[in-house]
């Protein structure tokens, strides 16, 4: 008994381990994800444009006519095709909201497979700190918001000229047909297949058995069922991609089941040799599922999933639609109460996890810079960081596409902080949705900036009302308070957020004030670990490293900040100071002579860069104690007098 259950552990043990790389050849694999583009918009059904570089792969590789994305957005889609896993499973619900990194990737099996991995991406919303770079021994995303298809693709091929005898794991993505279109969307679409094509005759060249996945990872509605872009709802035309593959083992011809895009992340690893389960190379019959909860988490609305099986397709949004998507494309004909559901399709929809609303307390990963915020919000995404109030008689986001433009348009004059212009669109939004608590604070957010105190009060309660148990309205309040004149009011109502970075900003400003320099400090080294510092924020950080003592932090602060401002960095007197106390006088020198003769510390500068030149034992070391004495103020006069190194 004991010898079979020891054979029993040690065989679930082997299974556990990871397989050997196989020693059959295996080809270099290319995937390629196009953003925002619809299934109608590329190929050869394409309309209103030409697409011969997605039809090429079209003839020689199999196409999947009815393939859907897991989410209307590009980092949770993403997400599910490197992952494997629906938005309920690896938790990205929408941009902005990076993956945890105990979800494995196809990218890190791949690697310990002993492929050479790279990535190149051409959006914001896939930066590495989003945390799909993981397995990637390149992960190219050199750029402030977004770049073109060409400047990626040049990029790429540029790397994968260096290459080497390991099979090659290479994902580029393309984002050019994304809003705002220029020109047009179906002219970017056909800009973004001239470099596709550029991208896989190189590619073929390397790897003359290459194996190639192109995917969207949404579409774009195009005022589809009252929806200008993606991200609301869950039509088709945000749901239904294009994909197709190629390579070995791959058939050419047309595959007209219902497919997950979440699948790519198993075909890569069949590709590779791993496993073959769930490969889109293999068939398929399965409920295709996805979700749209943005309006959900962002507004509170309802919850929105969606299930595909043959040719049905029905959404649940508190209510239900059923839709024959191939005798009716445009979703025109609301079957629900005709069409009859088989058992899975009914257990997608019911048994999907809808999940917690907004946390209160983001973890440090989640939260984004005012400059990020702005990145994101120039690619037409902005995401809440309030808690919305959730309640049954929520409504249903498609009852809702008239507050879709207003509620983009004010976010995103939210974040550009052109807030008298966000007010009026804040105002509309309520008027059309009152318990919208996101717009409720975003009003009284904005009154505040704008010095308006009374409005913000008033907007203030009006959130109260929405929520009277919210932790966002007490924080934002007290972010209020905090600008005004009455910010000992604040203090209370910031401490109980140790990790909201707007209350720790606020309060390390507080802690200034309060001539709290230690207490000021901390908050800015606990700000530095949930954001990038700016230049200002690491002088500021300097100072009171200086004030308090802390030469270390100081120095390094200073140090970082020069690096980054570079000419225009005027810290080198307290840099220069920082040497000097650190003994490194060779830096010091450099750092004073760099102080200028209008600085208000010129004279301190001179007299530091005597006790220099006395320290390295300068030739003219006499001549710049004389200088030091010639320019002295009040201040120097008497250190000049006092110094034992000038005697």
């Amino acid at each position: 008994m004991k010898r079979a259950l020891l054979l029993i552990l040690l065989a679930a043990c082997r299974a556990a381990e990871t397989p050997a790389p196989s020693p059959v050849a295996r080809p270099s694999i290319l995937l390629v994800t196009l953003d925002t583009t619809r299934f109608d918009s590329i190929g050869p059904d394409a309309k209103g444009v030409t697409t011969p570089a997605f039809n090429t792969l079209v003839q020689t590789g199999r196409r999947f006519t009815q393939a859907y994305a897991t989410a209307p957005q590009t980092l949770p889609s993403h997400s599910s095709m490197l992952t494997g896993l629906l938005p309920a499973g690896h938790g990205v619900h929408e941009n902005a909201r990076p993956l945890a990194a105990n979800h494995p990737l196809a990218s890190e099996k791949l690697r310990e497979h002993g492929y050479r991995t790279a990535a190149f991406v051409s959006s914001f919303s896939l930066a590495k700190r989003f945390g799909l770079q993981r397995g990637f021994e390149v992960y190219d995303d050199d750029f402030s918001v977004e770049r073109s298809a060409t400047e990626t693709t040049d990029r790429a091929l540029t790397w994968l000229r260096g290459g080497s005898n390991a099979p090659t794991f290479l994902w580029v993505h393309y984002f050019d047909p994304h809003h705002p279109y220029v020109p047009d969307y179906r002219a970017e679409i056909a800009m973004m297949d001239a470099q596709l094509g550029r991208l896989v005759t190189a590619f073929r060249e390397h790897a003359r058995d290459a194996a190639i996945i192109v995917a969207a990872d949404h579409g774009e509605a195009l005022g589809d069922h009252g929806e200008a872009q993606h991200g609301y709802l869950l039509y088709q035309s945000v749901m239904h991609v294009p994909l197709v593959i190629a390579g070995p083992g791959v058939a050419a011809g047309t595959h007209a089941t219902p497919v997950s895009t979440r699948r790519v992340f198993h075909t890569l690893l069949d590709f590779a040799g791993i496993s073959a389960e769930q490969s889109l190379r293999g068939t398929h019959n399965e409920v295709v599922v996805g979700e749209g909860m943005i309006p959900f988490l962002d507004f509170g609305w309802q919850p929105q999933v969606m299930a595909v099986e043959g040719r049905l397709k029905v959404i649940q949004d508190g209510a239900l639609q059923i839709y024959d998507v191939l005798a009716d494309p445009n979703e025109t004909r609301n079957l629900a109460g005709k069409a009859d559901l088989s058992r899975g399709l009914r257990a997608a929809i019911n048994d999907y996890p809808i999940p917690s609303p907004a946390p209160a307390a983001p973890s440090p990963a989640v939260q984004l810079s005012v400059e990020e915020q702005r990145k994101l919000a120039a690619l037409g995404y902005i995401s809440s960081d309030v808690r919305p109030t959730i309640r049954k008689d929520a409504p249903r986001p498609a009852a809702m596409t008239h507050l879709f433009e207003p509620l983009d348009r004010a976010s995103g004059l939210f974040v550009a902080e052109e807030y008298a212009r966000a007010v009026p669109l804040f105002e509309q939004i309520l008027a059309s949705d009152p318990h919208n608590l996101m717009a409720a604070l975003r009003l009284a957010a904005a009154h505040s900036a704008l010095g308006r105190n009374d409005a913000a009060l008033t907007a203030f309660r009006r959130a109260e009302a929405i929520a009277p148990d919210s932790a966002d309205v007490r924080l934002y309040l007290g972010l209020h308070y905090a600008r005004t004149d009455q910010w000992p009011r604040a203090i209370p109502l910031l401490e109980p957020f140790p990790d909201r970075l707007p209350a720790l900003e606020a309060l390390a400003v507080i802690r200034e004030r309060q001539n709290r320099l230690p207490d000021a400090l901390t908050l800015r080294k606990q700000i530095a670990t949930l954001r990038t510092p700016t230049a200002p924020d690491l002088v500021r950080t300097g100072e009171l490293a200086m004030a308090t003592g802390d030469t270390a932090t100081a120095l390094d602060s200073f140090e970082r900040a020069r690096t980054l401002q570079g000419q225009a960095f005027r810290n080198d007197l307290e840099l220069g100071v920082l040497y000097l106390a650190t003994r490194r006088f060779q830096d010091a020198r450099t750092s004073l002579d760099r102080v200028p003769p209008t600085h208000p510390g010129y004279p301190m500068a001179l007299f530091k860069r005597a006790q220099v030149s006395v320290l390295l034992n300068e030739p003219d070391r006499t001549a710049r104690i004389n200088k030091a004495r010639q320019h002295a103020d009040a201040t120097t006069r008497e250190l000049i007098a006092s110094e034992r190194l000038f005697r």
